[in-house]
């Protein structure tokens, strides 16, 4: 709960969040935000702005003010509104993070991480694949990258039978557990329940698809 003297930002799953620590303090003697804070502050406005809007509607200085900074920095670090999209829709950091375990026990690390990537990154790293309102083209293209950068990658990962198909299974799961994270926010059983206890509750599942047994 933020009190009046905190900041606060728009999460993805439309959430006001406060912002604590670095991400309120790192500040430079030129008031722009410290280098990874900006950036990471630069993406999260225009994760929102792209997932929300049609490209053609989404603005430079729109995501500036969303993110808190200059318009001026976000063409300094991303150089293009083009080539922050690129970086919006690629969807590699959080697969990375998400296949990062052995298959044995990728189930649990798969709920778990998702948890911790949605805190840390204060917004869903996979939703916007389906709640992107953008053209057609636009949102070809988020798939495409999803298919490529997520399910393509755990088919490559998984053993036995029918790998694609559960990988396919699998990453609606995860988009599942997105989802109604983001749904039942604030109040909801899922809001207050721990990482440890979902991930009881709900990995043996994915675990399942995952050993394909």
């Amino acid at each position: 709960m933020s009190t009046a003297d905190e900041p606060t930002a728009r999460a993805e799953d439309g959430a006001d969040r406060p912002v604590h620590g670095e991400a309120f303090h790192a500040r430079t003697a030129a008031g722009e935000p410290g280098a990874e804070t900006g950036r990471e502050a630069i993406i999260r406005a225009a994760r929102r702005a792209f997932t929300l809007k049609p490209y053609a509607e989404v603005t430079m200085r729109g995501i500036a003010a969303a993110a808190g900074v200059s318009p001026s920095l976000i063409v300094k670090r991303f150089g293009s509104k083009e080539a922050l999209f690129n970086t919006v829709v690629d969807f590699r950091p959080a697969a990375a993070e998400l296949f990062a375990a052995p298959l044995p026990g990728l189930g649990r690390h798969l709920v778990l991480t998702m948890v911790d990537l949605r805190d840390r990154l204060r917004g869903d790293p996979l939703l916007r694949v389906v709640f992107s309102l953008g053209i057609e083209d636009e949102r070809t293209q988020l798939r495409s990258r999803f298919r490529e950068q997520v399910t393509g990658r755990l088919t490559g990962i998984l053993t036995g039978p029918d790998a694609g198909l559960r990988a396919e299974l699998v990453a609606g799961q995860l988009l599942g557990l997105g989802a109604t994270l983001s749904l039942h926010r604030p109040d909801g059983a899922t809001a207050h329940v721990t990482a440890e206890r979902l991930a009881d509750l709900y990995a043996p599942g994915i675990q399942h698809l995952v050993d394909g047994s």
